[in-house]
């Protein structure tokens, strides 16, 4: 009996080395599989043969310990080691480590996986995957952008795919305007040197004076037969103020085209502000008018830079096959006086195309305390023909600071385009100082505009959070996803499937889906990989452990058989 019991003692010895030689071979196997985690095998006692169970103390005998032989050994479990592995750089931006608990979780055809092998990459559909093709997990974002995080989604890059472009919602002026220079007391006046009427050989002394409603193929100089244009005439404007030729604008002659419809055309091509608190010339709202004595008015803004100049030639006509001059001679009245300023800057509409802005400046009253200017904006881009945008005011304390007006708004229309309109955009003085000197003047310049032409996806990085911020040629960054974690209450139980991935077990708990860094959860570096945590030296010792261990069994079974063969000896 006892023999027996050896042999079988020690043949659960040999299966229990086997079984840890299997163990740590596999562990040196995978001592360079990424996110490999490393197992060992637990051991424990199996039933024991009880000879004698023992007996109490009496008083005259301390008692007797049990007498028991174990009959070996099994396997308790097998358990991996869910330490740190160490981490490495690499040279990809989709290389994931998670530094600390948690695994990722990839998508394939039996469902969701997890893994610590964060070795990924792009596929030809711009998914991040793992080198066996499955999917890496994570949330989405919506069409603005936004993480969608009631889901888990297949997390998608779509380099050099992907176009955005940004509308323009804030520019901020920067530069020094001279708060000291000369106040602006009058705009631009002038007015035609030929009087207008509505009938051939008309005078206005005659009473035939034109008036807004006379049609443009009935308007005539005073006592002249011959009518300034005719049915199918286009008209253009081409004026010049601040000294730069303006933006031409037409205007095409009907049957029913009236004058007063050429003095609009006049007034927005020329971008006279009018209405509100804008100051007045002689108790009259600038702009281009006819007044009772058949001349065109025309009363421009305030500021140097807002001087307006008309010359023979800035109109002209044609019939689609001949042009010619338009004579209208202006004289110059009054000329727009006032320290000024200038400058043009870009924005960007909802579809990243350029839309040019002018801003002109002028001083327009000052105490002892403060200097206020005056600002216009205008766009030849407006979708509306009048090129005026908006006007206000900023003032400047005693130090030269901006103490009110600092931040306002004006939009752009953008109706002849697919893009969002209005555009509505704060503008900030809040930079601008009110220091300078004579001979440097006011300067004014676009100091930063948060808008981009249209660019494209060229690269992206993942934060420790696992946020993917995708960066554009445009210098505009996106959110384009999260990847996100799972964690489990048991670890221990999942289930080996495979590709560095592992299965929820029975025992492992449900997953607890995480962003890195919350609820215990590791952080994410990008461009990084974990290694296998085998430990090489360990598993070498082990290695010659597990080896004497089943030499020492085998030698046991040896004994064995040279007991019975004794034994069988005795029979002959």
């Amino acid at each position: 009996m006892g023999l027996t019991s050896a042999l079988t003692t020690s043949l659960n010895g040999l299966a229990l080395n086997e079984q840890t030689i299997d163990v740590i071979g596999n562990n040196i196997a995978n001592a360079g599989t990424n996110g490999y985690k490393a197992s060992n095998v637990l051991f424990q006692t199996q039933l024991s043969r009880t000879l004698s169970v023992g007996s109490r103390p009496t008083t005259g005998n301390g008692g007797t310990n049990p007498k028991q032989i174990g009959l070996g050994a099994n396997s308790a479990a097998i358990v991996k080691d869910f330490t740190q592995g160490s981490i490495t750089n690499s040279a990809s931006p989709s290389d994931l480590a998670i530094q600390g608990d948690g695994f990722f979780i990839v998508s394939g055809s039996d469902g969701n996986v997890y893994t610590r092998a964060g070795n990924f990459n792009l596929s030809s559909e711009d998914s991040l995957v793992t080198p066996a093709g499955l999917r890496v997990q994570g949330y989405g974002v919506d069409e603005d952008f936004n993480l969608v995080t009631t889901q888990l989604t297949d997390i998608e890059i779509p380099l050099g795919d992907l176009t955005v472009a940004q509308q323009t919602r804030n520019v901020e002026i920067s530069g020094a305007v001279l708060s000291t220079g000369s106040v602006s007391t009058q705009g631009t006046t002038l007015s035609s040197q030929d009087a207008f009427v509505n009938t051939a050989g008309g005078t206005v002394v005659g009473g035939d004076t034109a008036s807004g409603t006379t049609l443009l193929t009935d308007l005539y100089k005073d006592g002249d037969t011959t009518a300034l244009f005719n049915a199918n005439d286009v008209i253009t404007f081409t004026p010049r103020k601040g000294g730069r030729l303006l933006e031409p604008q037409t205007l095409a002659v009907t049957a029913t085209t009236t004058f007063a419809e050429l003095l609009t055309m006049m007034d927005q091509t020329l971008g006279i502000h009018s209405g509100g608190d804008v100051p007045t010339e002689g108790g009259s709202n600038p702009g281009v008018t006819i007044d009772a004595n058949g001349l065109i008015q025309v009363i421009g803004n305030r500021g140097s830079v807002n001087d307006i100049s008309l010359t023979l030639g800035d109109f002209t006509k044609t019939d689609g096959t001949t042009s010619a001059t338009v004579e209208i001679p202006f004289s110059k009245n009054q000329t727009a006086d006032g320290e000024s300023s200038i400058t043009d800057f870009i924005v960007y509409d909802s579809l990243g195309q350029e839309v040019n802005v002018k801003l002109t400046t002028y001083l327009e009253s000052r105490d002892s305390t403060s200097s206020t200017f005056r600002y216009f904006l205008e766009s030849n881009d407006d979708s509306d023909a009048d090129v005026v945008l908006a006007n206000g005011s900023f003032v400047f304390d005693g130090v030269g600071e901006v103490s009110s007006g600092a931040i306002q708004q004006f939009s752009i229309d953008r109706n002849n385009t697919a893009a969002v309109s209005p555009m509505q955009i704060n503008i900030d003085f809040s930079t601008l100082t009110g220091i300078s000197t004579t001979s440097a003047g006011s300067a004014i310049t676009l100091q930063s505009q948060d808008g981009s032409s249209p660019g494209s996806l060229s690269r992206f990085v993942i934060d420790e959070t696992g946020v993917i911020n995708g960066i554009f040629d445009n210098g505009i960054i996106r959110t384009l996803g999260q990847v996100v974690l799972a964690r489990f209450s048991n670890p221990q139980g999942l289930l080996d499937n495979g590709n560095t991935t592992f299965l929820e077990g029975v025992s492992s708990g449900t997953p607890f889906l995480v962003t890195a860094g919350n609820f215990g959860a590791g952080t994410i570096r990008s461009g990084s990989i974990e290694l296998s945590n085998t430990d090489i030296g360990r598993n070498l010792v082990d290695l010659i452990v597990s080896s004497t261990n089943y030499r020492g069994n085998a030698r046991v079974i040896d004994s064995v058989q040279r007991l019975v063969d004794e034994l069988l000896l005795l029979g002959r």
